[in-house]
């Protein structure tokens, strides 16, 4: 989303236990003002898009599959501080907040997500299938852990070509579970690639709580067969991702990839937009909620250091919705594809 703050100036500036619960994030590094104020609206921005997502499904506006990324999103703006220009980002359809993270343009994604001809695949991907080369992100793929062998062929790209660049590869508690993750985590550790994989451990993969899925629940270990390191990360604390994002990204630029980062977090609505979340209660979703919700916890320091006032806090919030509106409104008035484009991009 847009913010007034830098990006570059930015960055130079927890544990799940077997029950799934969060732990506090302990000792992390501290954010300037300047870190504070931009993470604040980098977050607020993709809550803001998701709810206007949300509503717009329920409209009719949007149709196909809808994952939203409520309550993860310190996850994805805590690790794209740690990157560079020419590194690369790839994850599964839980996707949006990526994009945004990535500096797509809100009007691209939304006229993507209502198939309209203005959107980044032309209003043929849809929610699940949106990418750009030129912002670094490779999809948005809709096989659960598909993007993982991908990713990894970004990174082994990236040692072939003898760049410096590192590709982060983002999949979930669900996708830790598939054999082609293993197969990947085998060839990077081979060959010493680039590839940070970042697991977004939301708890309940689909729908099936992780300890009765997951023989082992430290997902963080995964790697350990294949000698990769790998750490768990609170990620519901901005400050936490990005710390552990610049350790393992560092890492992988100087060879010494690949690495395991297990952000534990929490997604607020279902699996998807189909999903009523039965498997879990209201009375969970709400304490983490209250004592745990990653922009929250920003707004709160902002206001206990007084770095900003609850005016000024309110005013970026109708600059959020603002950008939000006016995707939204593109993306509505946007004419439909041609249906000619039904036979470009087609491979044979």
């Amino acid at each position: 989303m847009a913010a007034a703050t830098s990006k570059s100036a930015v960055q130079s500036s927890s544990n799940q236990g077997p029950n799934g619960g969060l732990a506090a994030s302990g000792s992390v590094p501290e954010f300037t003002k300047e870190q504070e104020l931009f993470v604040f609206r980098e977050m607020l921005g993709i809550r803001r898009f998701e709810e206007k997502a949300g509503q717009m499904y329920g409209m009719g506006l949007i149709g196909g599959f809808c994952h939203l990324y409520i309550g993860q999103e310190a996850v994805v703006v805590g690790m794209q501080l740690a990157l560079k220009p020419g590194d690369q980002v790839i994850t599964g359809y839980r996707d949006h907040g990526h994009m945004l993270a990535c500096a797509m343009n809100p009007k691209g994604v939304m006229a993507e997500l209502t198939g309209r001809q203005h959107g980044y695949s032309r209003g043929k991907g849809g929610s699940m299938h949106m990418f750009s080369v030129e912002k670094g992100f490779f999809g948005g793929n809709g096989i659960v852990g598909a993007q993982v062998p991908l990713g990894t062929g970004l990174a082994f790209a990236n040692s072939y070509r003898g760049n410096d660049n590192v590709c982060l590869t983002y999949f979930g508690d669900g996708a830790a579970n598939q054999g082609q993750v293993y197969e990947s985590f085998n060839m990077a550790e081979l060959w010493k690639l680039p590839v940070v994989y970042v697991i977004e451990n939301n708890r309940y993969a689909m729908g099936t709580v992780i300890n009765r899925s997951s023989a082992t629940v430290d997902l963080s270990q995964r790697g350990s067969s294949f000698n990769i390191e790998g750490e768990q990360v609170n990620g519901m604390d901005v400050r936490a991702v990005k710390a552990a994002g610049e350790k393992a990204v560092k890492l992988c630029r100087e060879g010494n990839g690949p690495y395991i980062l297990e952000m534990l977090t929490y997604r607020y609505r279902g699996h998807s937009m189909s999903d009523p979340a039965k498997y879990r209660t209201r009375e969970e979703v709400d304490k983490v909620r209250m004592e745990h919700d990653p922009i929250e916890q920003v707004r709160q320091r902002l206001l206990e250091k007084k770095w900003a006032s609850e005016e000024q806090l309110k005013k970026i919030d109708a600059e959020v919705r603002a950008i939000v509106n006016e995707a939204a409104e593109f993306a509505t008035n946007d004419p439909e594809p041609d249906p000619s484009e039904l036979y470009t991009d087609v491979l044979r």
